[in-house]
């Protein structure tokens, strides 16, 4: 018999909860500022080491693919020996991934640190969201998981400017070096709060095999992806890494269908994926990382039609990730009210409008202002707690950390898929600031899309949790 993760349940002690909800915020709020910082600091690292924008490039593609190849281990990892040793094991690898990073005599030890922090990154929200499912009541887990999508906001405000002081005032070292003292902050408070799990029977082997093969599909899908951003057309291009992800993706599913029947855990569970609700979620889940993702290119239509400086485009962003901070806490406070399906809807409705509007230069650069606001709270409130919500009330509780580990996979795919669709209607349209309009007109379009998908979801989102069950 397969062990099965003991669980207090829910806490009844509020004062538990409030000593336990910041050590989880403070460490989301950690690996959301590290990825809002290393945009800022990118030039100083090409000026310390003599780097092309292709090398750079690896900064951010090292990180991502570790993130996304780890989410899915230490979630399974969390759903086996509970979620304490992972949440603290995911901060103290980010921590020592900062501390390479400030210490590297050479670029390449940079990319080693930034491997060793996506490892540790990929553990720390879809575990921090399981923590809140196994402690927090139904009734207070959107609020909780509307905040996690604030700290995330905040943290995109309050990065780039701190970014910008530390490295006027000292140097790009200390914008890693920082993070240590919150790490350590976390790692002590964490081991007094973090509830202890504990597995009742029989620990099955780790499914070895899927995790090779995670690894391998996502590491191809992830090139893949990325090359043809870049428009990288070396010997490996990106066609080969495509083709790789679509063969290896049927030989997963036959590995991980073997390892159920063996009564084994399997390290993408696939009776998540047998469950409507959830299917549909991770679906829209996709349509929210891209609807994320293309926030990025805005800055473009900003510089291209109305003439922004480009040292100054990331200012017209400020609108968007206040809304965004709002979107999320406000989306949060009316989830138990409105229902999960209600609250999506709103969220793509808001994408879609909000895209649709910027996509028309006519409005002037106020306009354009005013037409982000809306992207902004819809980004805030599809990325935000309804979506986790459901995944943490559909998934059976020894699964939980795995259908969390999955938000976090398909919202990133859907990010990357984002940026190379944007920049490949772009360049498609003649570029400029027509070219975008075109693309920007097509994601609003795709955000109807997932609005539409919207309606699959059930009427009744107080109905969620029936599904659930502790297995």
């Amino acid at each position: 018999m397969s062990a099965v993760l003991e669980s207090a349940g829910p806490a009844a002690d509020p004062a538990a909860s409030r000593r336990l909800m910041p050590v989880l915020f403070i460490g989301v709020f950690m690996a959301a500022l590290d990825t809002a910082v290393i945009a800022p600091a990118i030039p100083a690292l090409r000026e310390s080491f003599g780097l092309d924008n292709r090398a750079v490039g690896l900064v951010m593609i090292v990180f991502i693919l570790c993130s996304l190849s780890s989410t899915a281990l230490l979630a399974n990892l969390g759903d086996r020996y509970g979620r304490r040793p992972v949440y603290l094991g995911s901060i103290a690898l980010f921590a020592l991934g900062s501390l390479v990073i400030a210490l590297s005599p050479s670029f390449w030890m940079i990319i080693v640190g930034r491997a060793i922090q996506g490892v540790g990154g990929g553990g720390i929200i879809p575990t921090a969201s399981a923590v809140i499912g196994d402690a927090l009541p139904p009734k207070e887990r959107g609020r909780a998981l509307g905040l996690i999508g604030a700290t995330y906001g905040m943290a995109f405000v309050l990065g780039p400017p701190m970014a910008a002081l530390v490295m006027v005032t000292l140097s790009w070292q200390w914008i890693f070096l920082a993070n240590l003292p919150i790490a350590a902050a976390v790692l002590y408070l964490g081991a007094r709060v973090l509830p202890v799990q504990r597995a009742a029977g029989v620990l099955p082997p780790l499914d070895w095999r899927g995790i090779v093969l995670v690894f391998l599909l996502l590491s191809s899908l992830v090139l893949g992806i990325t090359r043809v951003a870049d428009g990288y057309t070396g010997a490996l291009h990106w066609p080969g890494f495509l083709a790789l992800a679509a063969l290896l993706l049927p030989l997963l599913v036959h590995v991980e269908r073997q390892a159920e029947r063996r009564a084994e855990r399997p390290m993408i569970p696939l009776s998540l994926f047998a469950n409507r609700q959830l299917v549909t979620t991770y679906l829209l889940t996709l349509g929210a990382g891209f609807g994320m993702g293309s926030v990025i290119f805005l800055t473009s239509i900003a510089t291209l039609a109305y003439g922004v400086a480009r040292a100054h485009a990331g200012f017209v962003l400020l609108p968007l990730v206040v809304c965004s901070m709002l979107g999320s806490t406000g989306s949060g406070r009316l989830l138990n009210r409105l229902g999960a399906r209600r609250v999506i809807m709103a969220g793509f409705a808001l994408l879609a409008l909000g895209y649709g509007a910027s996509a028309f230069t006519g409005f002037g650069l106020w306009g354009f202002l005013v037409a982000t606001m809306p992207v902004g709270l819809g980004v805030g409130v599809v990325v935000g707690g309804a979506l986790r919500t459901i995944a943490i009330d559909e998934a059976p509780l020894a699964v939980r950390g795995a259908a969390q580990g999955l938000i976090n996979i398909f919202t990133s795919i859907g990010t990357l898929l984002s940026a190379t669709a944007i920049g490949a209607l772009a360049d498609f349209a003649g570029g400029g600031a027509s070219g975008f309009g075109l693309a920007y007109a097509t994601v609003a379009a795709a955000m109807l899309v997932m609005l539409a998908i919207t309606l699959m979801l059930r009427r009744d989102g107080a109905a969620l949790g029936s599904a659930s069950a502790v297995s």
